[in-house]
């Protein structure tokens, strides 16, 4: 009969589990369960940890913020940190986190606005004086890093920032948001590489990897070692966020 361990014991098995899991998502491009698994494990871990505290070590993967592990490209530091989304799973946790954001917040009751998700790759573009100087990837959090040569092929990103008769271009303007392929983007890729196994194979040569899901897809796009291999692959982006904002509006409520 298999013993059941100790709580030392299961946070030190999660923890190194879920670094695997990481360095697959983040490092390879390659996942090698879902999303709602590594959640579960993820879960499992905080409650542990919350449970223990004198167990907890700023190492563990709940302290930090999941990214890329690769060392292609030159590291970038954040000026202001790049934090990632958590989430719900069910109703129950939903009410739970509402209560616990309406506890830290006097006065009237709390209102939310809600906005769509993309599931890309989390990058940071910044403008100075309004033009494109830099684009890096979240990383840990921390430091990302540059794909400021790749993410500037994406047709739909502007280089340029204009002045508006209300409004004057910052001095430096950070927008934060997600790298995606589209479905429609992914399926003739996908058709693509299937076209070219066939090809290989009859000439006896080996196969290149099949991308399995736009998510994939985008993030190893982005991470060309050649621009143009990413400008073919017709990637978007989604903005939500700003970083740093010198000489620019406030705002009073949310940005997107």
């Amino acid at each position: 009969m298999a013993r059941t361990p100790s709580p030392s014991q299961r946070i030190a098995e999660l923890r190194a589990l879920i670094q695997e899991h990481n360095h697959a998502y983040y490092g390879e491009d390659n996942p090698r369960v879902s999303d709602a698994e590594y959640d579960e494990l993820v879960r499992e871990l905080r409650d542990l940890e919350a449970a223990n505290p004198d167990l907890f070590d700023e190492s563990s993967p709940t302290a930090l913020v999941s990214g890329a592990e690769t060392t292609t490209f030159d590291p970038v530091v954040h000026r202001v940190p790049m934090t990632s989304l958590d989430n719900a799973m069910d109703e129950t946790e939903l009410a739970e986190w509402g209560e616990r954001v309406a506890k830290g917040l006097p006065g009237e009751a709390v209102r939310y606005v809600c906005e769509l998700k993309i599931d890309g790759l989390a990058i940071s573009i910044r403008f100075e004086k309004g033009s494109y100087v830099q684009a890096a990837t979240r990383g840990d959090g921390r430091t990302g890093e540059d794909v400021t040569a790749n993410v500037r092929t994406i047709n739909g990103l502007p280089k340029e920032l204009k002045a508006s008769k209300k409004v004057a271009v910052p001095e430096v303007l950070e927008v934060r948001g997600e790298i995606y392929m589209s479905i429609e983007s992914f399926m003739k890729l996908k058709s693509e590489k299937e076209q070219e196994n066939v090809e290989r194979a009859a000439a006896g040569r080996a196969p290149v990897s099949v991308p399995v899901n736009p998510r994939n897809a985008g993030a190893g796009s982005l991470r060309q070692k050649d621009p143009t291999v990413t400008a073919s692959r017709d990637l978007s982006m989604w903005s939500y966020q700003l970083g740093e904002v010198v000489g620019g509006p406030e705002f009073t409520s949310h940005h997107a």
